[in-house]
């Protein structure tokens, strides 16, 4: 039995579509029943009428192979899908998307001749059924052709990572019907061409004005403002009514003037800077501020457009944008996710590099955080400030980090503006269609390094030969629509000519010496709200009547019918029930329920969102309860009778800056509600500390916002080493200056819940940093009567109530957890000499404020502040800097520490043990 490869057929039908008197008789007869069985006409005299044999798995008469006709031609078939699926799947690979032509790659895989195609299987007929709208394509070579066309010209298409198959079809009949292409009326070609003439002029005239300034400039990017320009006029189509957008440096200026629209006068003057005394000690530079203005469409209609505030920290304002979004959402009760969306604006290196980029993808889709579908537009600069692709990432592409998700990745040319129309086109309604994120890849170049102040051909000379020959982005544009008739020179002077005048116009109004630019205050939501010193020394009566905080707590404790709670929460929630009834004191978790429960009563939205923090990770909160038989859950809170405020209870990811940041930014657009951050214990917020030094405690001073973000960090030193005590209260210290954050740490449940009324009930808004307990919330002192939550408020300090002041001999002066150590060592000792008085509220806190707990003390009293933490550590360095001054006029001023140390605790229980007994016998020593 003869057997022929498939090559040495695929030669033989080469020469046999060539001429088929080249091929023996038999062979001929073979192909040519080939070409019959699939329809298709022979040549007159090449066999036409010859009888053939049957092909039921059969060589024609005199040949012995493996495969016959029909399954020569189904193998045929099979290698063309497969190559039909390669440039789905690869066809970006070979896409022209660098405007510079550097990078040339390829990809083998795209060749036909990896699969056996020949040039003679190019014109065979093809069913390209597969491929969208090919039925006008007559041969292999026309479909591929069209596939090439589609994925492999400005535009690089990754979609195939995607497991739904009904998105993939999405994706591909509206690439393959269009080639990627987007028809464009005349007038949509003139609006791209006057947004990149925007762009240039501006950056063209700030450069010649101020000379050498720092400017961040979007040259060689250019196309991103059209390309905003287009997907704002699509997001109003689509009935988005705000935008939330949040970008690094890089174009800031020219975003500000030519999408948030802010006056080119007031930008100007901050480059000349000719009033210093305005900012002395606060604001920020240029290319970090925010902006908020009304874009009007082409239609008439109205999108209301935020620019964040950003610091340089590029990538963090992310999760904060994606917050406001959500927050806004809310507000206006769209739980579709349709009316406000999200624009990120990204670098290539960072978005590469930086790993909050990870926890904000993350995010995207989990019910706590979900916004509907973020547009993420790269800014693919192919360098980063001076570091090669290949020093930043170990990535073929830098948005590779998104295949994390199920959604598309477009790489567009951003010298071809028509097709960065295209992308922006599908990109937002694949984000209608599907509510989810989309990214948008930019290939572009800086053509000024990455300031005007750098020079990138020390590090990069290669590169920029290559810019330096470029044309711009505008000039490439316009020399396309000159060729078309779509444009005239007289038509494009003009435009320059208007754009020059008007921005002269607004650089001689920044240049009057009484001018002083506008400043956008905090309106809207905010106008009941300030920020500012604290008033009224921090008092506010926050007690709620007796009946109705009864009913409340009580409400609490009932189930639905035939709900089946785990049997170890009967007994708390029998205790619960006693404390509604005033038979019991309140503990931690029941004054917190009570201050959630009062607050959502009241009206006040409640969001709480951490690690576990349903049930807490102490297990103390159990605020969604679990059926233990369906598995189904319950939320009291959000079953109060009588009350529909909405309230969020979220199991957060495992993650702190990116959770964090959405939380700030959540509290940036709800200043009427209480929103909480929870770590899961204290320690973990340095994961996130550039949230809290560049956002919660600085942005007040820099960009005149507020926030009334609340932060739970568990602290105590309970001997669980030294990543599971310390909240790092110092850094909060070290960072506390004018009134921009409060920072307390609770001793009782009352304390605790007056505290949080008081957030939300006092028109002052500030974040609060709250230094809750662990070991304290089943400590049998730490407890609150009901009649004690009906009256009063917060108390910054707590004084002694059982040692007479004319009797003390020593008062020791503390915070939080110890306060109940030294109670006890007092006791046993039956120390009747030593008052014990509690700081609850450490910042802010005024010298008066602290004398005046002092006061009834004598002069000289020996005064010992004692703290769990290392001397290095703890309030004892701010109290001593700011108060050691003051109380140092009447007292004898000491502390009682742990030893210095460069870690906050031993990783020994025993040792623990032993470091908190020398602590509490050196409290109470020689009296």
């Amino acid at each position: 039995m003869n057997t022929y490869s498939l090559d040495y057929i695929d030669d033989l039908y080469a020469q046999f579509v060539k001429d088929p008197t080249t091929v023996s008789e038999t062979w001929r007869q073979y192909f040519e029943q080939f070409l019959i069985a699939n329809g298709e006409d022979v040549e007159p005299g090449a066999g036409a009428g010859a009888e053939v044999a049957a092909t039921n798995g059969q060589m024609p008469d005199g040949l012995a192979g493996p495969v016959s006709g029909s399954q020569y031609y189904a193998n045929v078939q099979d290698r063309v899908d497969q190559l039909v699926r390669e440039y789905r799947v690869r066809g970006h690979l070979i896409a022209q998307l660098d405007p510079l032509g550097i990078s040339r790659p390829a990809c083998p895989e795209l060749n036909p001749e990896v699969y056996g195609l020949t040039e003679g299987d190019l014109v065979r007929p093809f069913d390209g059924s597969s491929v969208h709208k090919s039925n006008a394509c007559r041969s292999i070579g026309e479909v591929l052709e069209r596939l090439r066309s589609t994925y492999c010209r400005s535009i690089g298409a990754q979609f195939m990572h995607i497991d739904n198959r009904n998105i993939r079809d999405w994706l591909q009949r509206r690439m393959e019907m269009t080639q990627n292409r987007l028809e464009l009326s005349h007038d949509v070609q003139r609006r791209i061409y006057a947004r990149l003439a925007d762009a240039s002029i501006f950056e063209e005239f700030v450069r010649r004005k101020f000379v050498g300034a720092k400017t961040f400039s979007l040259e060689g990017a250019e196309s991103l403002i059209p390309m905003l320009d287009l997907a704002l006029e699509k997001a109003s189509q689509h009935k988005v009514r705000e935008v939330v957008l949040a970008m690094a440096h890089r174009g800031r200026l020219n975003v500000l003037a030519n999408i948030m629209k802010k006056r080119a006068m007031n930008i100007f003057w901050s480059f000349e800077d000719p009033r210093p005394e305005l900012n002395r000690g606060r604001g920020d530079v240029r290319y970090h501020l925010g902006y908020s203005s009304d874009w009007k469409t082409a239609s008439g209609d109205t999108v209301h457009i935020s620019l964040c505030f950003n610091p340089s920290h590029l990538e963090f304002v992310n999760t904060v944008a994606l917050g406001r979004c959500r927050s806004k959402q809310d507000r206006r009760s769209d739980d579709p996710r349709k009316e406000v969306m999200t624009v990120l604006i990204h670098g290539d290196a960072a978005f590469a590099g930086e790993g909050i980029v990870q926890e904000t993808l993350n995010l995207s889709q989990l019910n706590g955080y979900k916004t509907g579908g973020t547009l993420h537009v790269v800014i693919n600069n192919q360098v980063g400030f001076t570091t090669e692709p290949d020093q930043g990432r170990s990535t073929t592409y830098a948005t590779d980090i998104a295949k994390m998700l199920q959604v598309p990745i477009f790489h567009v040319n951003g010298e071809d503006p028509e097709a960065v129309a295209q992308v922006v086109s599908l990109a937002m309604d694949f984000r209608k269609e599907f509510r989810r994120d989309v990214v948008v890849d930019l290939y572009c170049y800086r053509r000024w390094g990455h300031n005007e102040g750098d020079e990138p051909r020390f590090t990069q000379p290669r590169l920029y030969s290559e810019i330096d020959r470029r044309k711009s982005v505008r000039d490439n544009y316009l020399s396309r629509l000159l060729k078309l008739g779509q444009m005239s020179v007289a038509e494009a002077q003009q435009i320059q000519t208007d754009r020059t005048e008007k921005l002269e116009s607004e650089f001689e109004a920044s240049n009057v010496s009484e001018f002083v630019p506008d400043v956008q205050t905090l309106g809207g939501t905010w106008t009941d709200y300030y920020g500012g010193p604290e008033p009224d020394g921090g008092w506010a009566e926050t007690g709620v009547d007796q009946t109705a905080l009864s009913g409340l707590i009580d409400s609490l404790t009932r189930l639905p019918e035939g709900f089946s709670a785990h049997k170890k929460l009967k007994r708390p929630m029998k205790h619960r029930r006693e404390m509604a009834e005033g038979k019991r004191p309140l503990d931690w978790a029941a004054a917190e329920a009570a201050a959630f429960a009062t607050l959502l009563a009241e009206g006040h939205r409640l969001r709480l969102s951490g690690q576990d923090c349903q049930r807490g990770t102490f297990s103390h909160r159990h605020a969604v309860l679990h059926d233990g038989k369906t598995g189904e859950t319950y939320t009291p809170l959000a079953n109060l009778p009588g009350v529909s405020t909405p309230v969020e209870l979220i199991n957060s990811p495992l993650s702190e800056a990116g959770v964090l940041g959405f939380e700030y930014g959540y509290s940036l657009d709800c200043p009427e509600g209480l929103v909480i951050w929870e770590a899961q214990f204290g320690d973990f917020w340095n994961v996130a500390q550039v949230i809290i030094d560049q956002f919660v405690a600085s942005a007040e001073d820099k960009w005149k916002r507020l926030s009334g973000l609340v932060m739970f960090l568990p602290h105590g030193f309970e001997g669980q080493g030294p990543e599971h005590c310390s909240a790092r209260v110092e850094r909060f210290l070290a960072m506390a200056a004018e009134h921009n954050i409060q920072v307390c740490q609770p001793s009782t449940p009352v304390q605790f819940f007056h505290l949080l009324r008081r957030q939300v009930k006092r028109q002052w808004r500030k974040p609060l940093v709250v230094l809750t307990p662990k070991s304290l919330l089943r400590h049998p002192k730490v407890n609150s009567p009901l009649e004690s939550f009906t009256t009063g408020g917060f108390h910054k300090i707590l004084p002694e109530t059982e040692i007479a002041p004319q009797e003390t001999e020593r008062v020791l002066l503390c915070t939080g957890k110890v306060y109940y150590d030294l109670l006890e060592r007092r006791q046993q000792l039956e120390a009747k000499n030593v008052s014990i008085v509690r700081v609850e509220q450490l910042y802010p806190l005024t010298d008066e404020e602290l004398m005046a707990s002092l006061s009834e003390y004598s002069t000289g009293c020996d005064l010992l502040w004692v703290q769990e933490e290392p001397l290095n550590m703890g309030a004892w360095p701010y109290l001593k800097f700011n108060y050691g001054d003051a109380i140092g006029e009447r007292f004898k001023l000491r502390c009682l520490t742990r030893a210095e140390s460069a870690s906050p605790s031993t990783g020994s229980h025993s040792a623990h043990k032993l470091e908190q007994e020398d602590l509490l016998q050196a409290a109470f020593e020689g009296l």
